[in-house]
């Protein structure tokens, strides 16, 4: 379902500038820095003896003390013998729902050797694509005139000189991985340091003379407890190649620390304690390796932060996402991933978004002004996109409105779900909308009429309704014939269903659907559970040394209890079976107590590493929960992070050790990273717009309850829980009991 990158993930300064250049910029890098300073998690390595390789668990060293591009290159290190072989690949990572799509003409690379190397020593080169097409290994000596000068070296090899050596063309728009490999077996031992691998057209030396970058200005500074952000302004070329960032740390030579790609304008510096000073400066980085002049510079201390001030900090990191890169510059509305397809905004991550934009503007990260005119931009978007009885699809195309089938050509429909998700924000969002100005009353209005145009009882239809069904499709009808049953994250579909004043299904819709006890109910729950656990809705289990009252199995991921209760008050809900904030605070207990336990021998586990939930792995994308079949030693900072109301002072510990122990490597300008797996030493380079906005808006319901206050401020809320806690043996739900 999702793929990643290696470039360094960080947000913009504003939510438009230059998309090109970014864009540009992902078509052309294959290799610039690794987020990891012992190996490369997309590198690999393999030897047959007596040839050898130096590997760090399977791939590459990082080598960061010589490099091109700051901080790091990688080093291959290397004896070719004859009988034997060695290999060293370096792969392509693509983005979220981004195919490979490299443009250029020419591979070029840069090198370093301490010791000299013959070109006739020197390794082999080979490219692989995404059909697993590959060339005829090349010399690296025809290219390179031999190394060990005490300097970097380009290589530049045109494309057209790597002929396939597979049953069918090669395509390098494609690239999968470059791989260097034995050459003359000389039976002598090499290291080479290699650096900014990439794929470009060729520059003339005219036409490189030509060319000029400005100096990027407006350099900003900002000292938290263990880094700082950076903020700058420039003026973006086609010529750009990147930003190069310098620092000078208490009063020392300026050194440089990382770089950021074109389009982006913030840096996150990772200084690693408190009680640093530090001075900085940005300058920009053309293709031909030429630097502008620097920026004048910025200067930022470090200092012990409070608890409090932790929450605030990573409250309005995450927070970002939403605001600047994160949000579609058209539509006001959440990308589903960052990097990623820039045209797919997602409703449901949309609707966090806003319950987030709210609490931004409470906690002062913007003005009021400035997020009312956000919110009436996304209402407004919302109102004229693609609907199907009220419900919009999982994803929308974030400059026109149109439904965007990512999941495939079932998927051009209403997904109820989302839609569900997204209302959850927007109600929200209408009780805050309370002041006097016309743009608050009218935000207000318009919300109400989304609201009110959600046709859930038609999505109740298929199912006789008793329940309540995921998708509708104007083609497929429906063909995902997909019933809505708890216990998961879709107990909030069910909520607002029985609360719309104009489409609105049942009470006992929440009995025969979602907590329903017939023989379909049960076998669709341990058919993705894998166990009869709670296949009655009802648990009564223990995990971990805690009753479960309600939840299929141990609980499941995290998500569970965080998706419908950003808005919902699990405090103010309760049915015949449980009150839900307590149900809640048992499955984020189990997770805790499961990954103390860590019978999976996890590399991490611990007091600061839990949080099993879905999220990116290095695998792919996984719902990972707390037990072996699915815990594959991948924690998300958001499951952690956003269980703060239920299990306050494990979610602190989570958060200081996310922060001060692993974030050099986890953490950017929209605070912690999809996830993490020590085992692997594989840290994601992305972000995801349904991870951030839990973290933010459940930290606030923890810190003031005004999200949760909000949501259940709405009118509709009151009697549709009233009816809810009556019960099936009540008057209310005589009808409509589950098939």
């Amino acid at each position: 379902m999702y793929f990643w990158t290696r470039c360094l993930i960080v947000g913009f300064l504003g939510i438009a500038p230059c998309a090109w250049a970014q864009d540009d910029f992902l078509n052309h890098v294959v290799f610039s820095n690794s987020n990891t300073a012992d190996n490369d998690f997309y590198t690999g390595a393999n030897s047959v003896a007596p040839s050898s390789v130096a590997t760090i668990d399977g791939r590459l060293p990082v080598e960061t003390s010589t490099f091109v591009s700051p901080p790091n290159a990688l080093r291959v290190e290397w004896t070719s013998a004859e009988g034997g072989s060695w290999d060293a690949e370096v792969r392509v990572l693509s983005y979220d729902n981004r195919p490979a799509d490299f443009r250029g003409d020419t591979l070029s690379f840069w090198c370093f050797a301490a010791q000299p190397i013959a070109e006739a020593d020197l390794p082999q080169i080979e490219l692989l694509d995404d059909d697993h097409d590959f060339t005829t290994p090349i010399d690296l000596g025809k290219y390179l005139r031999g190394l060990g000068t005490g300097r970097w070296v380009q290589v530049k090899i045109p494309l057209r000189e790597l002929a396939t050596a597979s049953v069918r063309p090669f395509e390098a728009r494609t690239l999968h991985s470059v791989f260097f490999s034995q050459g003359r077996a000389d039976n002598a031992q090499h290291t080479m340091f290699v650096d900014e691998i990439r794929i470009d057209s060729g520059i003339s030396a005219p036409a490189v003379k030509a060319l000029s970058l400005a100096v990027p200005h407006g350099l900003e500074a900002k000292g938290y407890e263990r880094h700082v952000d950076l903020k700058w302004e420039a003026t973006d070329t086609a010529n750009l190649a990147y930003y190069l960032v310098e620092r000078s740390l208490n009063g020392g030579p300026y050194q440089p620390v990382g770089i950021e790609e074109p389009g982006i304008h913030r840096y996150t510096d990772f200084v690693g304690a408190p009680g640093m000073k530090a001075a900085y400066r940005i300058a920009a980085v053309d293709k031909a390796d030429r630097k502008s002049a620097f920026s004048q510079k910025a200067e930022a201390s470090t200092r012990e932060f409070s608890d409090d001030e932790l929450l605030t900090m990573v409250q309005e990191e995450c927070f970002r996402y939403y605001w600047e890169q994160g949000s579609h510059p058209v539509s006001g509305m959440a990308l589903e991933s960052v990097p990623g397809d820039k045209r797919i905004v997602a409703t449901g991550a949309s609707g966090f978004g806003v319950m987030a934009i709210v609490v931004g503007m409470e906690r002062g990260f913007i003005t009021r002004e400035q997020g009312m005119e956000r919110l009436t931009k996304i209402v407004n978007f919302l109102g004229k996109a693609q609907r199907y009885h009220g419900a919009w699809p999982h994803f929308l195309n974030g400059a026109t409105g149109q439904t965007m089938p990512v999941f495939g050509m079932f998927d051009n429909g209403g997904d109820l779900v989302e839609t569900s998700f997204l209302i959850e924000g927007l109600l929200a969002a209408r009780q805050y909308a309370n002041g006097s100005s016309e743009t608050e009353r009218a935000l207000a209005k318009n919300i109400t009429a989304l609201w009110e145009t959600v046709e859930w009882d038609w999505y109740a239809r298929q199912a006789g309704g008793d329940a309540l069904i995921w998708h509708w499709s104007p083609q497929w009808s429906w063909r995902i014939d997909h019933r809505l049953t708890g216990f998961n994250e879709t107990m909030a579909t069910y909520l607002l269903a029985i609360a719309s004043p104009t489409h609105g299904v049942p009470a006992s819709t929440y009995y025969s659907g979602w907590a329903a006890q017939s023989k379909t109910a049960a076998a669709y729950r341990i058919a993705w559970s894998g166990t009869s656990d709670g296949d009655q809705y009802q648990n009564g289990h223990t995990y971990e040394g805690i009753r479960l009252d309600v939840g299929v199995g141990d609980g499941g991921p995290l998500f569970f209890t965080q998706y419908s209760f950003m808005g919902p008050d699990p405090r103010k809900i309760r049915d015949e079976y449980t009150a839900y904030f307590e149900n809640n605070r048992k499955i984020a207990l189990i997770n805790y107590q499961y990954s103390q336990a860590n019978p999976g021998h996890f590399k991490g586990y611990g007091p600061g590493v839990w949080g099993l939930t879905a999220s990116l792995d290095p695998y792919g994308y996984s719902a990972h929960a707390p037990n072996i079949s699915s815990d594959n030693g991948t924690i998300a900072p958001t499951g952690a992070l956003g269980s703060f109301p239920y299990t306050p002072d494990e979610s602190m510990a989570a958060l200081k050790y996310m922060y001060r122990t692993l974030g050099d490597r986890l953490w950017g300008v929209y605070g912690p990273t999809d996830a993490f797996n020590l085992r692997e030493n594989w840290f994601s380079p992305v972000y995801l717009g349904l991870d951030q906005a839990p973290i933010v808006v459940m930290i606030e319901n923890k810190r003031s309850e005004s999200i949760w206050d909000l949501f259940m401020s709405n009118p509709e809320m009151r009697p549709m829980l009233a009816d809810i806690s009556h019960g099936p043996s009540s008057k209310v739900f005589a009808e409509g009991q589950g098939k």
